[in-house]
C-alpha cells in the first residue's frame, strides 16, 4: 500500500502482553521513524512491558494498559483522543484488533488472523511459523512499503538504572569479577529447566572458573532463585527487587547469561550480553535470542521440541531430561572463549 506521507502525522504501535515480545517489536521503530521524521509516534503496551519501550528515542509517548483498572471501553476512547493517522496492531488478538478498528485511524495495519482481519485496512499475511518474530513485526512495514533492514531490538538504559547497576555491583563486591547472569524462570512451567539443575550448573562453575553468579528474578520468582542460591554459596549473590531498566543495567554489567526462554533472555541479547539459553517448547528459530553472541542447549532427540504447549502431558521432558553436563559443556566453552577474548585484550 502506498500512503500520503504528508497525511501521517500521528502514529500508534500496539504490542500487549509479554516483555520479550514487546521488546522484539523495537525493530520497527527505527525504520517508522526514518519514514515519518515529524510525525508523533505512540506506543501502546502493557504495565509489564513499559519498560522495555519508555526512554525509546524513536517513539514521543508510551500509553500503558492496565486491564486490571481499565476496561476496553475506557482504552478505546483514550486512543480515539489520540487522533492517529495509522495504527499497526503488531499483536493481532481480539483486544487489539478491536481498538485498532475503533481508533478512528483511517490507515489501520494488522495481520489475517480469523475474523480480526477485518479491522485493518491494510492485511498482513503471518508468517509466524516461518519467520522469527522480529521479521514478523517488520512485515507490517513492509506491508506499507515502508524500507526495513537488519535492525536488533532497541533496550533503553537512562542514567537512573545504570547507577542502580553500579551500586549493586559495588555493595556486592563484584567489580572485577567475572559474573554469569543466572535466569531459572520464566513465563511457562514448560520452559523452565530445574532449578536443581541450575544449582548444579552453577556448583560445578564456581568450583572450576573463578567466577560469581548473579541469579535475577521477577514476580514469584524469588524464593526459588534463594533455594538454588543456598545450594550454591557463597558463589552466588541474588539481585533485589528492580525495575525492568534497573534489571537491563545489571545484564550489562553481568559477563555473559544462562537463561531460559523468556523476557530477560531477550534484554541480554538486546543490551551485548553473551547468552547460552535453554529451549524446550518454543523454537528458538522464531523466538530466540537474535544477538550472534548466542547459543541455544536444547534435547536435540526429542521429537516434540518445539510443541508450544503451556502445559506438557507427558511430563515436560524437554526440560527434565536436559542434563547438566550437556549445559555445563555449552557453558564451559562461552567461559573458556570470554576468558580468552578477555587476555588478547587486555594482553
Amino acid at each position: 500500500m502506498i500512503l500520503d506521507r504528508s497525511a501521517i502525522r500521528n502514529i500508534l504501535v500496539i504490542k500487549l502482553r509479554a516483555i520479550g515480545d514487546v521488546l522484539l517489536s523495537t525493530v520497527v521503530l527505527p525504520f517508522l521513524r526514518h519514514e515519518f521524521p515529524d510525525a508523533r509516534i505512540d506506543f501502546l503496551c502493557e504495565i509489564p512491558a513499559a519498560g522495555v519501550v519508555q526512554g525509546n528515542p524513536h517513539i514521543n509517548n508510551v500509553l500503558v494498559f492496565d486491564s486490571k483498572s481499565e476496561n476496553g471501553l475506557s482504552l478505546i476512547f483514550r486512543i480515539r483522543r489520540g487522533s492517529y493517522d495509522l495504527v499497526i496492531d503488531l499483536f493481532g488478538n481480539p483486544r487489539s484488533a478491536i481498538v485498532t478498528l475503533l481508533s478512528g485511524a483511517r490507515h489501520r495495519v494488522g495481520y489475517r488472523f480469523s475474523w480480526r482481519q477485518y479491522c485493518y485496512s491494510v492485511v498482513v499475511n503471518p508468517r509466524g511459523g516461518e519467520v522469527h518474530n522480529a521479521e514478523f513485526n517488520l512485515d507490517a512495514l513492509r506491508a506499507l512499503n515502508i524500507p526495513v533492514g537488519s535492525q536488533e531490538p532497541y533496550f533503553p538504559l537512562g542514567a537512573e538504572a545504570r547507577l542502580f547497576a553500579d551500586e549493586f555491583i559495588r555493595v556486592n563486591n563484584l567489580e572485577h569479577s567475572f559474573l554469569l547472569a543466572i535466569n531459572a524462570g520464566g513465563g511457562w512451567y514448560t520452559k523452565r529447566w530445574r532449578a536443581d539443575s541450575y544449582a548444579s550448573l552453577l556448583r560445578r562453575c564456581c568450583e572450576e572458573f573463578d567466577l560469581r553468579a548473579v541469579l535475577i528474578w521477577g514476580p514469584g520468582e524469588v524464593d526459588a532463585v534463594r533455594a538454588i542460591a543456598g545450594k550454591v554459596g557463597q558463589g552466588a549473590v541474588i539481585t533485589p527487587p528492580t525495575t525492568i531498566p534497573q534489571l537491563g543495567a545489571i545484564l550489562q554489567r553481568c559477563t555473559m547469561m544462562v537463561t531460559n526462554d523468556s523476557g530477560p533472555m531477550h534484554i541480554a541479547s538486546a543490551v551485548g550480553v553473551p547468552v547460552v539459553a535453554i529451549f524446550g517448547p518454543t523454537n528458538p528459530r522464531f523466538q530466540g535470542p537474535l544477538s550472534p553472541r548466542s547459543e541455544v542447549v536444547r534435547k536435540e532427540e526429542l521429537d516434540c521440541l518445539g510443541c508450544n504447549l503451556t502445559a506438557c502431558p507427558i511430563g515436560n521432558p524437554c526440560m527434565e531430561a536436559l542434563s547438566v553436563d550437556q549445559v555445563y559443556q555449552t557453558v564451559k566453552r562461552f567461559i573458556s572463549e570470554l576468558h580468552t577474548s578477555s587476555i588478547e585484550r587486555h594482553g
